[in-house]
Protein backbone atom coordinates (compact mmCIF):
# COMPACT_ATOMS: atom_id res chain seq x y z
CA UNK A 1 0.00 0.00 0.00
CA UNK A 2 1.26 3.38 -0.83
CA UNK A 3 1.29 6.34 1.41
CA UNK A 4 -1.49 7.92 -0.37
CA UNK A 5 -3.39 5.12 -0.91
CA UNK A 6 -3.11 4.24 3.53
CA UNK A 7 -4.10 7.93 4.33
CA UNK A 8 -7.28 7.45 1.98
CA UNK A 9 -7.55 3.92 4.13
CA UNK A 10 -7.29 5.25 7.84
CA UNK A 11 -10.12 6.84 9.61
CA UNK A 12 -11.08 7.41 13.42
CA UNK A 13 -12.57 3.97 13.85
CA UNK A 14 -15.84 4.29 16.03
CA UNK A 15 -16.09 0.52 16.46
CA UNK A 16 -13.43 -1.98 17.03
CA UNK A 17 -13.41 -6.08 16.35
CA UNK A 18 -12.69 -8.42 18.80
CA UNK A 19 -9.41 -9.20 17.10
CA UNK A 20 -6.37 -8.97 19.03
CA UNK A 21 -3.23 -7.55 17.66
CA UNK A 22 0.40 -9.83 17.55
CA UNK A 23 2.84 -8.45 19.67
CA UNK A 24 5.01 -8.45 16.72
CA UNK A 25 2.87 -5.85 14.97
CA UNK A 26 2.58 -3.52 18.42
CA UNK A 27 6.46 -3.71 18.68
CA UNK A 28 6.70 -2.18 15.46
CA UNK A 29 4.35 0.51 16.02
CA UNK A 30 5.92 1.39 19.07
CA UNK A 31 9.59 1.28 17.51
CA UNK A 32 8.57 3.76 14.66
CA UNK A 33 6.57 6.04 16.97
CA UNK A 34 10.11 6.08 19.26
CA UNK A 35 11.83 7.01 15.84
CA UNK A 36 9.66 10.19 15.42
CA UNK A 37 10.92 13.57 15.37
CA UNK A 38 11.31 16.11 18.44
CA UNK A 39 12.78 19.03 19.07
CA UNK A 40 16.42 19.06 19.49
CA UNK A 41 15.80 15.27 19.75
CA UNK A 42 15.03 15.23 23.22
CA UNK A 43 11.53 13.27 23.29
CA UNK A 44 10.70 14.36 26.34
CA UNK A 45 7.96 12.17 26.75
CA UNK A 46 6.88 8.17 27.35
CA UNK A 47 4.93 5.51 25.71
CA UNK A 48 2.76 3.56 27.67
CA UNK A 49 1.23 0.30 26.23
CA UNK A 50 -1.77 -1.32 27.81
CA UNK A 51 -3.14 -4.26 26.75
CA UNK A 52 -4.31 -5.01 30.57
CA UNK A 53 -8.41 -5.10 30.51
CA UNK A 54 -8.52 -4.99 33.65
CA UNK A 55 -6.37 -1.50 33.98
CA UNK A 56 -8.93 -0.36 30.36
CA UNK A 57 -11.58 -1.03 32.98
CA UNK A 58 -10.47 1.48 34.98
CA UNK A 59 -9.93 3.51 32.63
CA UNK A 60 -13.20 3.41 31.14
CA UNK A 61 -14.84 5.40 33.45
CA UNK A 62 -12.90 8.66 32.50
CA UNK A 63 -13.10 8.06 28.87
CA UNK A 64 -16.02 10.20 28.50
CA UNK A 65 -18.05 7.07 27.48
CA UNK A 66 -15.81 6.22 24.90
CA UNK A 67 -16.17 2.04 24.42
CA UNK A 68 -13.28 1.66 22.58
CA UNK A 69 -10.81 2.19 24.75
CA UNK A 70 -11.96 -1.23 26.58
CA UNK A 71 -13.14 -2.98 22.72
CA UNK A 72 -9.80 -2.38 21.16
CA UNK A 73 -6.34 -4.45 20.61
CA UNK A 74 -4.31 -1.88 22.93
CA UNK A 75 -4.38 1.31 24.38
CA UNK A 76 -1.22 3.71 23.85
CA UNK A 77 -0.86 6.40 26.18
CA UNK A 78 1.50 9.24 25.33
CA UNK A 79 2.74 11.05 28.14
CA UNK A 80 5.22 14.40 28.41
CA UNK A 81 7.11 15.02 31.54
CA UNK A 82 6.50 17.44 33.58
CA UNK A 83 9.93 18.67 35.06
CA UNK A 84 11.80 19.86 31.89
CA UNK A 85 15.19 21.58 32.63
CA UNK A 86 18.77 20.35 32.23
CA UNK A 87 18.54 16.99 33.38
CA UNK A 88 16.16 16.53 29.98
CA UNK A 89 19.44 17.57 28.07
CA UNK A 90 21.85 15.78 30.04
CA UNK A 91 19.96 12.45 29.43
CA UNK A 92 20.03 13.63 25.89
CA UNK A 93 23.89 14.65 25.57
CA UNK A 94 24.40 11.06 27.53
CA UNK A 95 23.01 8.87 25.30
CA UNK A 96 24.40 10.99 21.70
CA UNK A 97 27.71 10.80 23.61
CA UNK A 98 26.73 6.82 23.59
CA UNK A 99 25.58 5.93 20.37
CA UNK A 100 28.14 8.10 18.19
CA UNK A 101 30.74 7.65 20.68
CA UNK A 102 31.98 11.38 21.18
CA UNK A 103 33.61 12.97 23.85
CA UNK A 104 31.58 15.37 25.80
CA UNK A 105 33.62 18.48 24.56
CA UNK A 106 32.28 17.77 20.42
CA UNK A 107 28.77 18.81 22.12
CA UNK A 108 29.39 20.73 24.91
CA UNK A 109 28.31 23.65 23.07
CA UNK A 110 25.14 22.21 21.46
CA UNK A 111 24.24 21.29 25.38
CA UNK A 112 24.56 24.89 26.37
CA UNK A 113 22.56 25.92 23.55
CA UNK A 114 19.44 23.33 24.27
CA UNK A 115 19.99 24.44 28.41
CA UNK A 116 19.71 28.27 27.83
CA UNK A 117 16.76 27.36 25.25
CA UNK A 118 14.55 25.66 27.81
CA UNK A 119 16.06 28.31 30.37
CA UNK A 120 14.26 31.12 28.92
CA UNK A 121 10.74 28.99 29.14
CA UNK A 122 8.39 28.94 31.74
CA UNK A 123 7.17 25.97 33.82
CA UNK A 124 4.30 26.13 32.19
CA UNK A 125 5.57 26.72 28.59
CA UNK A 126 8.24 24.03 29.12
CA UNK A 127 5.38 21.34 29.81
CA UNK A 128 3.17 22.84 26.63
CA UNK A 129 6.18 22.21 24.63
CA UNK A 130 6.49 18.94 26.07
CA UNK A 131 2.80 18.13 25.28
CA UNK A 132 3.58 19.20 21.45
CA UNK A 133 6.69 16.63 20.78
CA UNK A 134 4.17 14.22 22.19
CA UNK A 135 1.81 14.80 19.85
CA UNK A 136 4.21 15.00 17.06
CA UNK A 137 4.79 11.07 18.20
CA UNK A 138 1.71 10.47 18.07
CA UNK A 139 1.21 11.81 14.36
CA UNK A 140 3.72 9.07 13.28
CA UNK A 141 2.30 6.29 15.59
CA UNK A 142 -0.91 7.26 12.84
CA UNK A 143 0.72 7.20 9.97
CA UNK A 144 3.03 4.32 11.08
CA UNK A 145 -0.14 1.84 11.74
CA UNK A 146 -2.30 3.09 8.47
CA UNK A 147 0.82 1.86 6.40
CA UNK A 148 0.85 -1.11 8.21
CA UNK A 149 -3.41 -1.64 7.65
CA UNK A 150 -3.38 -1.37 11.48
CA UNK A 151 -6.65 0.25 12.55
CA UNK A 152 -6.53 3.76 14.98
CA UNK A 153 -8.37 6.07 16.98
CA UNK A 154 -6.97 9.16 18.37
CA UNK A 155 -8.65 10.54 21.59
CA UNK A 156 -8.13 13.88 23.66
CA UNK A 157 -11.65 13.54 25.08
CA UNK A 158 -11.02 12.18 28.51
CA UNK A 159 -10.33 13.57 32.09
CA UNK A 160 -6.61 13.49 31.62
CA UNK A 161 -5.97 14.51 35.58
CA UNK A 162 -7.54 10.68 36.40
CA UNK A 163 -5.54 8.80 34.20
CA UNK A 164 -2.75 10.31 35.54
CA UNK A 165 -4.09 9.17 38.37
CA UNK A 166 -5.22 5.90 37.42
CA UNK A 167 -1.57 4.93 35.86
CA UNK A 168 0.21 6.51 38.91
CA UNK A 169 2.02 8.87 36.28
CA UNK A 170 2.60 11.71 39.16
CA UNK A 171 4.76 9.54 40.46
CA UNK A 172 6.84 9.07 37.13
CA UNK A 173 7.21 12.55 36.87
CA UNK A 174 4.58 12.59 33.70
CA UNK A 175 1.36 13.97 33.16
CA UNK A 176 -0.97 12.19 29.84
CA UNK A 177 -1.14 14.14 26.61
CA UNK A 178 -3.33 11.84 24.56
CA UNK A 179 -4.20 8.22 24.00
CA UNK A 180 -4.29 6.04 20.72
CA UNK A 181 -6.87 2.90 20.37
CA UNK A 182 -5.39 0.19 17.86
CA UNK A 183 -6.52 -2.62 17.03
CA UNK A 184 -8.86 -3.89 13.91
CA UNK A 185 -12.47 -2.40 12.67
CA UNK A 186 -15.59 -3.83 13.32
CA UNK A 187 -16.84 -5.09 10.25
CA UNK A 188 -20.06 -3.06 12.23
CA UNK A 189 -18.79 0.18 11.97
CA UNK A 190 -20.36 2.17 9.40
CA UNK A 191 -17.50 4.77 9.50
CA UNK A 192 -15.35 2.59 7.47
CA UNK A 193 -16.92 3.11 4.79
CA UNK A 194 -17.76 6.95 4.57
CA UNK A 195 -15.71 9.44 1.96
CA UNK A 196 -13.06 11.05 3.82
CA UNK A 197 -13.58 14.48 4.14
CA UNK A 198 -10.60 16.60 4.11
CA UNK A 199 -9.87 20.55 2.68
CA UNK A 200 -8.38 20.95 -0.77
CA UNK A 201 -5.07 22.00 -1.66
CA UNK A 202 -6.50 25.09 -2.64
CA UNK A 203 -8.04 25.85 0.25
CA UNK A 204 -4.80 24.17 2.80
CA UNK A 205 -1.65 25.08 0.97
CA UNK A 206 -0.40 28.63 0.81
CA UNK A 207 3.01 28.41 -1.82
CA UNK A 208 5.02 31.49 -1.81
Amino acid sequence: MNLHAALDWRYAVREFSSEKLDWQTVDTLIDATRKSASSYGLQPYRLIVIESESVRQHLLPHSYGQQKVLDCSHLVVLAAETEIGNATVDRYVDRFQRVRGVPYDDIAGYAGHMKEALAGKTSREKREWAHQQAYIALGTLLTAAAVLRIDSCPMTGFDRLAYDDVLGLAELGLETSAIVALGHRSPQDVSAGLAKVRFDDADMVIRL
